[in-house]
């Protein structure tokens, strides 16, 4: 084989992610850094006023007024200046925040489906809505931040160094036992509490999702309390991670905020200084300038505290998006190989679940079979689909079905042998070559937000209309896309609400569309009707010559045009043939058939019943 490597590259560092702004953060940071300087000015004006004010003798009139007009001039500059900071900073977070979704967009359209297929929807949803957004504040708003946090501390401790260097250490002493505290803030219990806390949020993002998208399901049945026990238990874990952080956060913070308090700081300076002036060490007047500055020297540090939660907040969202963004794309060959013919053939194939899928991913929901966790869900399958065949995989719940027709179109790569498509194996086969030879339509699913025609033409963007409405037809839905408000114009989930079994069948006309050689089929009419559903057999039996289609089903109707049925049972294949000669061995398919039938026969039985008791209730009615 010749497929490239497919190890992860390292994550990419926070550096890297924002290294294409960095001229933006440097205007951010210039503009910040002569706003905090100039914000000085007023304190250090009100200091000089003072002063003149309080040396004996006459003021100098002229003195004052150019006291003053500095200290206004710097405060307007100041206000200009971080009012600039901010706005450039804003714009730069929407930048940075388009550019990671985008980029996120494209590493998951990239990643294996096996991949995609151990997370839920909500979390990929917090990922690429709250995760990005919770970058805010590191581009926003830490850079203005630290450089006030800095730049004005140090400004105002060369300016009190000029005054008094004893009173200054003194000075310090509340910004130097906040700075001490921060460390409790960071150890590894703090550490494990903020991540508990991110993961107990992420599934309460998820209960809601799946709770809102099966409601209809949960509410026919009458399971709604055990939907919404799920949600209850996945708040309380949010609860008591959320207690346990805030119980092991809060003492630190109490004494951070305390510590910066303008009342202790006053206390500091005002005890520190009465005993210099007692001292004969510091002249009365020298004693403002660190009234003044002692509160300008903790307030930016205060401010930084109180944005530490948000900080560690980003942090943590900017290391799962780095992670996301390290994950490696469906392994590419070196040198693609193009298949000659779509004759598809399973080489003793064998796939487990256990913790990575063979190139790629690991444990997920998509496809996965129930009880398949750490045990192999193929064993040994051989296997030839020819040209114009029709082939069927039946079997019970578990057996590996899905699991076996989503190899063909590489959503999974085996552990063991290999998958070929016109003598080549898959791995060497380039994927747009790949999905231009193979279609695939699922029992679940999944209509983009665009027109009914952009959904159908979505594998063939440049087919004309008169295609689409071909397909359409052949799929048994052009009569109910006339009947939506734009017809094929109309946008799904806006002026377009299509049911499962339409929106299936836009999924086959889309498949249709694709006139691909090779076609893969999972339940693709399991919410149709009985006429609908032959309407669509007869569709895909008109071209079976040129086809070679390989599709998952359980009703007897379904598999009748089948050429070859495969019975799996615990992911081997037990019984193979066409379906009179496996009904005929009184087999495991046999066995298997007589179930299902009785099962099916008992549901129109109880429908039958359901409809007789209606009938006679509307005649007692009249």
């Amino acid at each position: 084989m010749t497929s490239t490597a497919t190890t992860a590259p390292p994550p990419p560092g926070v550096a890297r992610l924002l290294r294409p702004y960095a001229g933006g953060f440097a205007v951010v940071i210039v503009l910040q850094v002569i706003g905090a300087v100039a914000g000085l000015a007023p304190l250090l004006a009100v200091v000089e006023l003072g002063r003149t004010l309080l040396a004996p003798g006459p003021a100098d009139d002229g003195h004052v007024r150019d006291v003053v007009i500095a200290g206004a001039a710097g405060l307007l500059v100041r206000l200009l200046f971080t009012a600039a900071s901010s706005g450039v900073g804003h714009l730069l977070d929407t930048r940075v925040q388009l550019s990671l979704r985008r980029q996120l967009a494209a590493r998951l359209g990239r990643v294996p489906i096996g991949w995609l297929a151990r997370r839920r929807s909500g979390e990929l949803a917090k990922l690429v809505g709250e995760d990005v957004s919770a970058v805010h504040p590191l581009i926003a708003h830490t850079p203005g931040e630290l450089v006030s946090a800095f730049v004005v501390p140090l400004v105002s401790l060369g300016y009190l160094l000029t005054v008094d260097w004893r009173l200054t250490l003194i000075t310090l002493i509340p910004v130097l036992l906040a700075l001490a505290l921060v460390p409790l803030m960071m150890t590894p219990t703090r550490l494990r509490e903020q991540n508990e806390f991110d993961a107990a949020m992420g599934r309460i993002s998820a209960s809601v999702v799946e709770f809102v998208q099966g409601i209809a399901v949960v509410k026919a049945f009458g399971g709604s309390e055990r939907a919404h026990g799920t949600f209850r238990t996945a708040v309380g874990d949010f609860t008591r991670s959320f207690y346990r952080m805030v119980r092991g956060l809060s003492g630190v913070a109490a004494g951070m905020q305390v510590a910066l308090s303008p009342p202790f700081v006053l206390l500091a300076v005002l005890v520190g200084g009465a005993y210099r002036i007692t001292g004969g060490g510091l002249a009365p007047a020298d004693l403002l300038p660190f009234l003044l500055l002692g509160l300008g020297l903790t307030a930016p540090v205060a401010a930084l505290g109180h944005g530490f939660d948000d900080l560690q907040s980003a942090r943590r969202a900017v290391g799962r998006i780095r992670d996301v963004l390290a994950e490696p794309s469906l392994p590419e060959p070196v040198r693609p190989v193009a298949p000659e013919g779509h004759r598809v053939e399973l080489r003793d194939v064998r796939f487990g679940y256990f913790g990575s899928f063979g190139s790629f991913g690991s444990l997920g929901s998509f496809g996965y079979e129930e009880g398949a966790a750490g045990r192999e869900v193929l064993r040994g399958i051989d296997l030839v689909l020819e040209p114009g065949t029709i082939t069927a995989v039946v079997g019970p719940s578990g057996s590996g079905k899905s699991t076996l027709v989503q190899l063909l179109p590489r959503f999974y790569d085996p552990t063991h042998g290999s998958v070929l498509l016109g003598g080549v194996d898959l791995r060497d086969v380039g994927s747009q070559e790949l999905y231009r030879r193979v279609s695939f339509v699922f029992q679940d699913v999944r209509l983009l937000r665009a027109s009914v025609a952009d959904n159908i033409a979505l594998a063939v963007p440049h087919a004309d209309r008169d295609a689409v409405v071909r397909a359409a037809r052949r799929a048994s839905i052009h009569d109910r896309i006339l009947e939506l408000p734009r017809g094929y114009d109309s946008v799904i989930g806006e002026d377009a609400r299509l049911s499962g079994g339409e929106a299936q069948r836009v999924s086959i006309a889309r498949a249709l569309l694709a006139d691909t050689p090779v076609l893969v089929l999972d339940e693709a009419t399991a919410f149709a009707d009985p006429q609908t559903e032959q309407a669509v057999r007869e569709a895909l039996t008109q071209t079976r010559e040129k086809r070679t289609t390989l599709v998952i089903a359980h009703r007897l109707e379904t598999i009748a045009d089948a050429d070859t049925v495969v019975m799996l049972r615990d992911g081997e294949i037990v019984e193979r043939g066409t379906t009179t000669e496996l009904l005929a061995r009184n087999g495991a398919f046999a066995e298997f058939w007589k179930i299902h039938a009785d099962a099916d026969a008992d549901a129109d039985a109880g429908a039958g019943a359901g409809a007789g008791a209606g009938a006679v209730e509307g005649e007692e009615a009249r």
